[in-house]
């Protein structure tokens, strides 16, 4: 297979694209590619000498797309490593960001052919930018690339740096939102990571303003989401949703209003709130998948946090009956269960019958 070996003599650019025009016109025969050949190559070279770089990319992907599913992966990536190059020459920030859109673009069109190594490629196109809209917006392909192309997993390790990434990038309201969006989506869509998607979710919502809130359409949906992954995860007992003027709106929305009084009531009240709420809202817990039993695992637990709010730090096991509703025996399997939740940190006094609240 024809390998690209660029001579001392030669450009590296050049020398890409000779190689995947070579090829390109391989099939129409000498007679037309080699014309074929000269003409792109001495126009690339004149983009070179007039400084037309973003020109000169569109030329050499135009090419590379035409070539992709003909060469090794190694020539693949030597390929559109020069490629990305060129993101270095431009004279000005809005040429490397139009130059960075045309690679990232291109790279993310085919997500299912080597998506792995089209990964890598926009990682080392980040490494050589300096800008850092630049930078951002090839984060967003990459998020984009792995969702679609099911690698995902390469990519979520990267997610524990991105408060630092925000402090680089310095970007704005819309920017952040659909960031926070991307990620939380790919978590949700992970295994394990229900907590982190819930955490990013939370990130996003608390970018809404009072008046911003207030004119939220399909964006409900997420906040309605964000309530829905608290309630249902077994290791989620506290958070800021009720503060935050996104999931507030939701109160008087007809559509949602019993989803809010739900977080209300998981926050802020107990276990025979639950009950009677789940009386007549069984369905609409349902549509939310939202099974009752584990509901009532999870309110029993926020139940039993609600009791600390006792001064004393004492909790007698009767009240922790009346609260749980439960029988008399089941009390310490409880404390035991939020112990190791570490919903609690309290230890049993067997011989008083209270829970003493460290």
């Amino acid at each position: 297979m024809t390998t690209i070996v660029p001579t001392s003599e030669e450009d590296p650019v050049i020398a890409v694209v000779r190689f995947t025009s070579e090829l390109a016109w391989a099939d129409a025969g000498p007679e037309v590619a080699e014309p074929q050949v000269a003409r792109l190559c001495i126009e690339a070279q004149e983009c070179m000498v007039m400084g037309r770089w973003v020109d000169l990319v569109s030329l050499m992907l135009t090419s590379a797309e035409l070539i992709t599913s003909r060469v090794s992966e190694k020539d693949f990536e030597c390929t559109f490593t020069v490629i990305c190059t060129l993101a270095t020459r431009a004279g000005s920030s809005d040429e490397t960001l139009e130059i960075v859109k045309l690679i990232s673009t291109k790279i993310i069109d085919h997500p299912n052919d080597k998506p792995a190594l089209r990964l890598k490629i926009l990682f080392n196109l980040y490494n050589l930018l300096e800008d850092p809209y630049s930078r951002f917006l090839v984060y967003k392909k990459v998020l984009t690339l792995a969702a679609n192309g099911k690698v995902t997993e390469s990519i979520i390790p990267s997610f524990k740096l991105i408060d630092s990434f925000l402090q680089e990038w310095n970007i704005g309201k819309e920017d952040q939102r659909e960031l926070f969006l991307a990620i939380s989506n790919i978590l949700k869509d992970s295994k394990n990571t229900c907590k982190e998607s819930f955490v990013i979710l939370s990130k996003y919502l608390t970018t809404f303003s009072t008046e911003e809130a207030l004119a939220m359409n399909e964006e409900k949906e997420e906040a309605v989401r964000a309530i829905t992954e608290f309630v249902k995860s077994p290791d989620i007992f506290e958070c800021d949703l009720l503060n935050m003027p996104a999931i507030a709106q939701l109160e008087k929305d007809e559509n949602y209003a019993s989803v809010y009084q739900l977080l209300e009531i998981f926050l802020t009240g107990r276990l025979d709130a639950y009950l009677d709420f789940h009386a007549g809202n069984s369905a609409l817990l349902r549509s939310y998948g939202l099974v009752h039993e584990e509901c009532i695992t999870k309110m029993r637990l926020m139940s039993l946090i609600d009791l600390t709010s006792n001064e004393s730090g004492e909790i007698p096991y009767t009240e922790v009956v009346e609260a749980l509703r439960i029988k008399d025996d089941e009390v310490e399997g409880w404390v035991v269960k939020a112990i190791m939740s570490n919903v609690l940190d309290c230890k049993m006094d067997q011989m008083n019958q209270v829970v003493l609240v460290r």
